[in-house]
């Protein structure tokens, strides 16, 4: 394999590769289906196999793979194993907003190649943080002491980064929220193993516990106001959330396939049933929906040509609302068509049906991106600040 990883890889090498470990991975998956257990063996499979640095640029050492093409190797993840899948997009989209940044002359090639050197893992702690952030910081000499908790970091039993971020009161500014990342072998950080999920049970998406760790001031990578929308999202919405649908889209897919090749081994009779097609043509119209709009969604992005707009990432949020409906749609019509063997734990539906919803949990929930999309369309700004005491 390491001989087979010296030449330039290409989008079918990866999706050959997936081809080969990806029964092992559903095996796993099915194996896994009443525990909460990390995907580790599956993430050392990826890792032997470089995914973690698929889409480094190739100047850089990385494979190259095309932000779209990510999107691809996604979906066929998810086909095998939702966890792995999902995962995996967390890691991937912090590789996508370092290397839009490389790309346009901002920092973000140091990290880039540091994931090439050791195949690096990076944790994402800011599904629950959004614009307020949490935890806090104190100013010491050449840096800060940070204490928090960050939930859903998902893999991080893995992982070897946390990119995250935490509230900082400036004697001068008042409150900012300062991002920056922290070695999980830094001196007072922990897991806290307590994810425990009705579906995507094996992301590893534990709660990150950082106690007085320390930051130096050079690690600070961005400080902005607190509560306030800044700019940096309108690139981390575009690149990641094409890339964290992607596994979902692969789920809508996964379960339509087997209801499909279940029916179609029926007998007459039961073909004949008058209430599936409905139900089949209704699963479909959901499928494509999730698949039209997901196509959109990377267009948008358009392997990192884009130029970051506000007006772009409601885009992008809006086609996150739709997709995550549609593939809830699909999984649930999928149950549906194939009876009650499909609400048996015996049959992958019931996973994939738990999976999908967690797709509505994803920044931002829909009512959150409803309020972000509408106040743009009414010409306001797209959240309203809160006050902090």
């Amino acid at each position: 394999m390491d001989a087979h990883m010296t030449k330039q890889m290409r989008i079918t090498d990866y999706l050959d590769i997936i081809e080969e470990i990806g029964p092992d991975f559903a095996a796993r998956a099915a194996t896994r289906n009443e525990t909460d257990e990390f995907v580790a063996d599956n993430f050392a499979d990826l890792k032997e196999r470089k995914f973690f640095s698929a889409m480094v640029p190739h100047e850089l050492g990385g494979g190259g793979v095309a932000h779209s093409e990510m999107c691809t190797i996604i979906r066929k993840i998810a086909h095998y194993c939702p966890s792995t899948a999902l995962t995996l997009s967390m890691h991937l989209h912090l590789i996508a907003a370092s290397r839009f940044n490389y790309h346009n002359g901002n920092p973000g090639q140091v990290l880039l190649e540091k994931v090439v050197a050791d195949e690096l893992i990076m944790v994402s702690t800011g599904a629950g943080d959004w614009l307020n952030s949490s935890g806090e910081m104190t100013k010491v000499d050449g840096g800060y002491l940070v204490n928090a908790k960050k939930g859903f970091a998902s893999g991080s039993l893995a992982g070897n980064i946390f990119m995250t971020s935490s509230c900082y009161k400036d004697p001068e500014e008042g409150w900012q929220v300062l991002h920056f990342p922290i070695p999980k072998t830094a001196e007072g950080v922990s897991i806290e193993e307590n994810w425990q999920a009705m579906g995507m049970r094996n992301t590893g998406s534990h709660m990150a516990v950082f106690k007085d760790v320390f930051v130096p001031e050079e690690a600070v990578g961005l400080k902005r106001p607190r509560g306030e929308y800044h700019p940096v999202w309108n690139v981390i919405l575009t690149v990641a959330l094409p890339l964290i649908m992607s596994a979902y889209v692969g789920i809508a897919e996964a379960a339509a396939d087997i209801v499909r090749d279940s029916a179609r081994k029926r007998t007459k009779n039961h073909k004949l049933d008058g209430h599936l097609p409905y139900l089949f043509g209704e699963m479909e119209n959901s499928l494509i929906t999730a698949q039209v709009m997901h196509k959109n969604m990377v267009a948008i992005t358009n392997d990192f040509e884009f130029t970051p707009s506000t007006n772009m990432a409601s885009d992008i949020l809006a086609h996150k609302t739709v997709i995550a409906n549609a593939v809830s749609a699909t999984t649930t019509k999928a149950i549906e068509a194939s009876g009650g063997y499909g609400y048996l734990r015996v049959t992958p539906l019931e996973r994939l049906f738990r999976d999908s919803f967690a797709s509505q949990f994803h920044p931002l929930h829909e009512k959150k991106q409803h309020s972000f999309t509408g106040r743009l369309a009414m010409g306001l700004d797209p959240v309203e600040v809160p006050e902090f005491d």
